[in-house]
């Protein structure tokens, strides 16, 4: 990692590896990583605050759900608003939410406050990652610079590293303050990310269109609520497949349905259907990503519950178990990040996933320490090649107006993934993380590590993806979509 901040020395973007404004990169950072921390850190307190409340795994689970739910609908709805008005506003906005939200999870009397806080927490830290992934558009324009591979490689192992470190520093705060220092710690952050977003994020002066119009008339309020119930009523019947409620599935058909209707009649979609729907490769990304998250997410809760009920580990324990996963991925990642090529890292994780999910078939109730330590080393690898090059394959294929939007939607794709690997867990563990659950858990993990490899596959438009080129070329103000 500090190699690669390390060749990032921009000041006023002339003279430097990527041209980048330093400046921009702690409150970047920062505010992409308050969501994965609060993502992962959860999984190492589910035991203690089902304990707690006398809550079955089956209930706590909506601890992850709710902020994902949350975080599904927020990312691209905040990411359009970052579009029109830039970053800096939503960034604090989001920033004081998120600070609110520890406030009242540490204060939670109960499961379903802390639900709620949760919830606040979801929409609070939407605003982190499609503000970055702007204002690295907006600085590649800048610099004249068409792939600022280093940035876009800071970006991936901080998020991933803090999503992967977020399990042993949960344990440390659970050793030092209990399960409640979980949610507390959002309160400094927050605070350090409102003092770096006031004092180093541009300010965006109120503007016109050429026609006058102000940018607030291309809200398209009506597409963002069809949106939003579509992906409540999916995630909804998600959450719990198996509760009777197929009703959920008419609804979210008939309001994807309307939403599709309204996009194609609005002046300034929401998420311009037509656009997307003829992007391709696009597409292949968001569904990568799905199938991604389903894979990383399940072993995160899952193998975590895991390794504390079903191995007999302490929270703490559970944590510093992960530590390997943390140091692998981000080695990796910074070692690949410089390289262009997309579609040889997407491959290398897949097989990666295949081999760490075979791996959770060989654990038991009393596996040695070191098989542990093993299959967390093996995942790591493909931790660190998917995140970074999914990334990178929506920086080059989205279009360039609406980059906030376009990672938005990456982040909801992801986090319904996550939704879906939470309610395997909560499926497959029922009343209690035991051995044969994790064998389900895992035979299901190997079922969508097999689909994620195929349809990487059979991409044929990763071939031409972040094929070497010049570096000095010319920023375009447009993506390239190889199959338009």
């Amino acid at each position: 990692m500090t190699r690669v901040l390390r060749r990032l020395r921009p000041g006023s973007g002339k003279g430097s590896a990527d041209g980048f404004d330093r400046r921009l990169l702690a409150p970047m950072m920062l505010g992409s990583v308050l969501n994965p921390v609060n993502s992962s850190i959860i999984s190492v307190s589910l035991v203690p605050i089902g304990a707690a409340f006398g809550a079955p795994p089956s209930r706590t689970a909506w601890l992850i759900s709710a902020l994902y739910l949350a975080t599904s609908i927020g990312q691209p709805v905040v990411g359009r608003l970052i579009d029109l008005f830039g970053p800096r506003r939503l960034f604090l906005a989001g920033t004081a939410l998120t600070g609110a939200a520890g406030v009242v999870g540490m204060l939670a009397p109960n499961l379903g406050v802390l639900i709620a806080a949760r919830v606040l927490l979801g929409f609070g830290t939407c605003s982190g990652y499609p503000a970055a992934m702007y204002l690295i558009r907006t600085e590649a324009r800048r610099t004249g610079r068409q792939s600022p591979a280093g940035v876009l490689t800071a970006l991936a192992v901080t998020t991933q590293t803090i999503a992967v470190i977020g399990p042993s520093l949960g344990g440390l705060l659970i050793g030092v303050g209990g399960w409640r220092a979980t949610l507390a710690v959002n309160i400094p952050l927050a605070a350090a990310g409102l003092y770096l977003g006031a004092r180093r994020l541009p300010a965006t002066p109120a503007s016109r269109r050429d026609d006058g119009r102000h940018p607030v008339s291309d809200l398209d309020l009506p597409g963002m609520g069809l949106f939003a119930v579509a992906l409540v009523c999916l995630l909804l019947f998600l959450m719990n497949p198996r509760g009777g409620d197929w009703y959920l599935l008419l609804l979210t058909v008939a309001a994807a349905a309307g939403f599709t209707w309204r996009e194609l009649r609005a002046r300034q979609p929401f998420i311009d259907v037509r656009v997307l729907g003829g992007n391709l490769p696009l597409l292949a990304t968001y569904a990568r990503t799905l199938l991604a998250y389903v894979v990383s997410y399940a072993f995160l809760y899952g193998y975590t519950q895991w390794t504390e009920e079903g191995r007999g580990l302490s929270p703490s324990q559970a944590g510093l178990v992960q530590l390997p996963l943390f140091a692998t991925a981000i080695v990796v990642s910074t070692l690949t990040g410089r390289r262009q090529a997309i579609r040889s890292k997407l491959l290398v994780g897949a097989v990666g996933q295949i081999a760490a999910c075979g791996l959770l078939l060989l654990l038991h109730a009393h596996s040695p320490l070191w098989m542990l330590l093993a299959v967390v080393i093996v995942l790591g690898v493909p931790q660190g090649l998917n995140n970074l090059a999914l990334q990178n394959a929506v920086f080059h294929q989205a279009d360039g107006e609406r980059m906030g939007s376009s990672a938005g939607l990456l982040r909801t794709f992801g986090y319904l993934g996550a939704i879906i690997a939470s309610a395997a867990g909560g499926t497959f563990f029922g009343q209690r993380a035991d051995t044969d659950g994790l064998h389900h858990l895992a035979a299901f993990m190997l079922a969508i590590s097999t689909l994620f490899l195929a349809v990487t596959v059979v991409d044929r438009s990763l071939r031409r993806l972040g094929a070497p080129r010049k570096d000095d070329a010319p920023a375009e103000t447009e993506p390239q979509h190889p199959d338009r």
